[in-house]
């Protein structure tokens, strides 16, 4: 437990090897993100064996989240790859062509020719280069461009002034979403959403396939901005995507979207995760800079649960040296918002879970005046760990649960390690064993304070909470499981 920020590690070349996955565990990774956007089948069954494979050898759950491709509309590819084109010059965007020249190309989708309308722009390569439609044919989309550079193979393309009316979820990612429910990955990362029904539809897949698959919902789309508060309440959690955000929108705009779907995210109990150039200089350089530094502590400040590095990760030379980062700056930022006592605004909750969200709220504010070590809880579904995660309390949360579903999707949530453990019958059963895993993964030191949520389930009468304060004894030689 080396943070309660969650990281997110994107995997990839520069991080698919065994070891240099248990190195980005070592340096406080707690959920491992694949994108489909990229790679074979193979390589990512490789590395999801692989994380599997590393989970087992330290005490606590590690996710696993899919990153659904979505309508990503790319370049098909150019000859010569990497060509320059100018200000001024005249591109043709072709509806087909296997292989296309910088100033003549196809896109991967040939609607594309039909749906952009006269003036509207055509953005490539995170909006590097400009393009502005001027004409059309039955087969072409003639644009001037605006800003020009250097046009490569299978770079992206963004229509911010364009409502292409495609669906969030393609063919492509209904299989990616069926190799997901058998490989029982923990979360799926829905991109391009752009209203909370795309997120039912997902879900309602997951549902009749008996997974229990948590869906992500990326928030890159000026549609999704629009519907945010419908989207967030539905989502099981929230990416802000400040990529393609910061293409389809001012960039001015982004922070603003984020401040705003933390505070939503708070509001609603949803874990959300900050995305996208977060330690881009660290792709080449072995150091942050001091901007990306401050990033992420605002991160931090704004309540974001999880930050994910994506590149830095999968591609770049330092990929556990930006875990490390990350854990640093995140671990002092959390020292200092601990110390100010903030206050804690009530969680809006469906009414069956509002007693147990007040709960959570009683137990932030008595740690504020009792020293306690830990907060353990003992749980069925994950509710209550989930509850207490958005309290924000100023100590590290383990989640003591059978299932190990749910124990891995615990990785997500600010402050929440997951721990799998046999079924207890009572109050005296779970205080033993949990304090004897505490005292042998050293994450308490005998005559510390802990705090103790049982449930209901292991109460007298099985009709009442109840929050215990216990004091860590000396171990017995009696072994953990």
């Amino acid at each position: 437990m080396i943070t309660k920020t969650r990281i997110v590690a994107t995997l990839g070349p520069a991080s698919a090897a065994p070891q240099t996955i248990s190195h980005l565990i070592e340096a406080g990774v707690r959920v491992f993100r694949l994108n489909f956007s990229h790679g074979e089948l193979s390589a990512h069954q490789a590395m999801l064996a692989a994380v599997r494979n590393a989970a087992q050898k330290v005490p606590f759950a590690v996710s696993v989240m899919g990153d659904l491709c979505g309508p990503k509309i790319r370049l098909c590819p150019i000859q010569p790859d990497g060509g320059t084109i100018e200000p001024g010059q005249t591109v043709r965007i072709l509806r087909q062509l296997d292989a296309g020249r910088p100033d003549c190309f196809a896109t991967t989708l040939p609607e594309l020719v039909d749906r952009v309308r006269l003036g509207q722009r055509v953005l490539l390569d995170d909006g590097a280069i400009v393009l502005q439609a001027e004409s059309k044919t039955d087969d072409a989309l003639l644009c001037r461009v605006l800003v020009g550079g250097p046009v490569r193979s299978r770079k992206g393309v963004n229509l911010p002034d364009t409502d292409l009316g495609i669906p969030a979820i393609t063919p492509r990612d209904w299989q990616w979403a069926d190799w997901a429910v058998q490989n029982q990955l923990d979360y799926l990362a829905l991109s391009f959403v752009q209203q909370a029904d795309e997120i039912v539809q997902l879900k309602q897949a997951l549902q009749q396939k008996h997974s229990p698959i948590k869906v992500v919902a990326k928030i890159e789309k000026p549609r999704a901005v629009d519907n945010l508060e419908a989207i967030v309440r539905t989502a099981d959690a929230i990416l802000v995507a400040r990529g393609d955000l910061g293409v389809e929108m001012p960039a001015a705009e982004v922070p603003l979207i984020q401040k705003r779907i933390t505070l939503l995210g708070r509001r609603f109990g949803k874990p959300v995760i900050v995305a996208t150039q977060v330690l881009q200089s660290m792709i080449e350089n072995p150091s942050p800079t001091r901007a990306e530094v401050s990033d992420i502590a605002n991160a931090v400040m704004d309540y974001a649960d999880a930050i994910m590095l994506s590149g830095e990760t999968a591609v770049g030379k330092y990929p556990v040296e930006s875990a490390q980062v990350i854990s640093q700056v995140c671990a002092r930022t959390e020292e200092y918002l601990d110390a100010q006592k903030l206050p804690r605004p009530p969680i809006e909750t469906d009414p069956d879970l509002h007693s147990l969200s007040v709960i959570a709220r009683c137990v932030a504010q008595m740690l504020d005046e009792i020293p306690c070590a830990l907060v353990l809880v003992a749980t069925k579904t994950g509710t209550t760990a989930r509850l207490l995660s958005k309290a924000r309390i100023d100590v590290p949360i383990i989640s003591f649960c059978p299932d190990e579903r749910i124990n891995q999707q615990m990785g997500l949530h600010y402050g929440v390690s997951g721990v799998v453990c046999p079924m207890m019958a009572s109050l005296e059963e779970f205080t033993a064993y949990a304090q004897k895993a505490v005292l042998k993964h050293g994450w308490a030191k005998p005559g510390q304070q802990i705090l103790l949520l049982p449930g209901r389930d292991l109460l007298p009468g099985r009709d009442s909470q109840a929050i215990v304060l216990h004091s860590l004894q000396q171990p017995t030689d009696a072994p953990v499981s």
